[in-house]
């Protein structure tokens, strides 16, 4: 494997780690400042819009990352570490060592993250609902009654699969495109209003990852963070832009 190609497939891999609130990846919002190869060791380093970002989260983000960089072909060791954040030291620690994130904060945290990664990963799914509901209504295609197999192949249909997928939903062709968070399928009396709520659920989304992205480029400035990302990506030889599933 020639080294700009691992440098792809590094990338490639962080762009797969999502911030779990914001549900975009970490290679989109910035929070990559340097990924670098040399000889199959990684080097990652993470920074987040704020000193005193919520530790459970931060921390979801750098063991994710170091998860994903370790499964690539080719690479024989990951230093991933966070920057910049009151907890860094004790969650970078935690990760090196496998310790978990009650191992971050040993008396302090109550349990690893589970629960609380599942709570987001329901909300993507409720706002990639939205997405796909939206599209599907202005070409005239209403989402009641609807099932997976009639709605036309789109952007939106692929990261509602996806979506389903990370929660162990119904994903084949006979499903109803309606389900709610827990894969219950959404009566048609109550559709408006189920669908409402999950474009508060996406405005959320949205409107946190708008806010987030102020915050970082106000901690480090507008030039750095643009030059940086520019260097990153021709390192890895990836167009800016690249959507993520």
């Amino acid at each position: 494997m020639s080294v700009p190609s691992l440098d792809r497939d590094v990338w490639d891999a962080l762009a797969t780690v999502r911030d779990p609130e914001l549900d975009e990846p970490i290679t989109e919002l910035g929070f990559v400042s340097e990924a670098e190869v040399h000889e199959g060791h990684v080097s990652v380093r993470l920074r987040l819009p704020t000193y005193f970002c919520a530790p459970n989260f931060a921390y979801l983000m750098v063991a994710d990352a170091c998860d994903a960089v370790r499964a690539v072909p080719g690479v024989v060791a990951v230093d991933v570490r966070l920057e910049d954040h009151f907890a860094a030291h004790e969650i970078n620690a935690a990760v090196s060592e496998g310790a978990g994130f009650t191992g971050s904060f040993p008396g302090e945290a109550c349990g690893e993250p589970d629960e609380l990664r599942l709570t987001f990963r329901r909300k993507a799914y409720l706002a990639s609902l939205d997405r796909l509901g939206t599209r599907l209504t202005a070409e005239g295609l209403p989402p009641t009654r609807l099932r997976l197999g009639e709605v036309p192949p789109s952007p939106e249909l692929a990261r509602l699969l996806h979506r389903r997928a990370e929660l162990g939903l119904d994903c084949s062709p006979q499903s109803p495109l309606l389900l709610d968070e827990r894969g219950e399928p959404i009566p048609d009396e109550e559709a408006a209003l189920r669908l409402r709520f999950a474009r508060a659920v996406r405005v959320s989304i949205e409107g946190n990852a708008d806010f987030c992205r102020g915050l970082l480029h106000t901690r480090y400035p507008d030039q750095f963070l643009d030059q940086h990302a520019a260097d990153v990506r021709d390192q890895a030889g990836r167009p800016a832009g690249t959507p993520e599933p």
